[in-house]
């Protein structure tokens, strides 16, 4: 087991990382999760765990953060008022169901299998930041039942699967169907906790073998516990920064580098 002292130099990366993460999540509704989740396969592997369900373990714990910071975040939101309650009640069963089916699922699959799901999936997230349009509809109005509860299923499917908060998806298809942007990004803060917390807690039931450090069940509490101070304080910057600023420039920057994750996400999978 490494000592503490070897082990700050990735503490004070993770801290990095989790600023990083807290004001993106606010900021964009992607969640942080998108950046957490390769930072801590990455950060693992530089440790020395590379063990056959690591990919599980980051997922896991970057939904752990998503608990807490998905309440902060949507907190935030409401009280400028950019939070459709009405889509979230529709929503939320499904979420719940699709997080946990999609947990059912992450359990079982390869570390390899999981990097390469999130490759392809996070890169057609950045293919959508980067090409999608204003404009692009699907519909003037949200979508009923039972579409409503399909689309939300596949949300948290999806998310339960990369082991994010839910706004990468939820975010475009409520801007598809004429939400305006700050009240899609809103709203869509508040996936997280239904999508983490039921993930979370398949996750706690799993074993991992060759886990690091002080993990339970496939959730690494040094990793939580480092990051969240920071997304705590990091938040509510990317909420006050999604009310006052254009964000679709950092979008397409923020495009670029889920293209570059996704494709070095691929390339370890596929083993080169």
């Amino acid at each position: 087991m490494p000592d503490i002292v070897s082990l700050l130099p990735m503490m004070f990366l993770l801290l990095a990382i989790g600023a990083i993460a807290g004001v993106v999540g606010g900021l964009l509704g992607v969640g942080g999760g998108i950046v957490l989740v390769p930072a801590f396969f990455y950060a693992f592997q530089h440790l020395g765990y590379g063990g056959p369900q690591l990919m599980q373990v980051c997922v896991a714990t970057s939904l752990a953060t998503i608990v807490v910071t998905s309440l902060k975040s949507v907190s935030g939101h409401h009280r400028k008022g950019a939070v459709d309650w009405a889509i979230l009640r529709a929503w939320g069963p499904f979420l719940v169901i699709g997080a946990a089916a999609g947990v059912a699922v992450a359990t079982r699959l390869a570390s390899s299998t999981l990097q390469g799901t999130f490759g392809v999936l996070a890169g057609i997230a950045g293919l959508y930041m980067a090409f999608g349009r204003d404009g692009w509809r699907l519909g003037r109005e949200m979508p009923r039942q039972p579409v409503a509860g399909a689309m939300a299923g596949v949300v948290g499917f999806l998310s339960a699967i990369m082991g994010i908060g839910g706004g990468t998806f939820g975010v475009p298809l409520m801007t598809l169907y004429n939400q305006p942007i700050h009240r899609a990004v809103g709203t869509a803060s508040g996936f997280g906790m239904l999508i983490a917390v039921p993930s979370v807690l398949g996750f706690l039931m799993m074993h991992v073998a060759d886990a690091p450090p002080y993990t339970i069940g496939a959730v690494s509490l040094p990793a939580f516990a480092v990051v969240i101070g920071t997304t705590q304080i990091t938040t509510p910057y990317g909420v006050h920064l999604a009310h006052v600023t254009d964000p679709r420039p950092l979008k397409r920057i923020f495009a670029a580098f889920l293209a570059l994750v996704a494709f070095n996400m691929l390339r370890k999978a596929t083993g080169w």
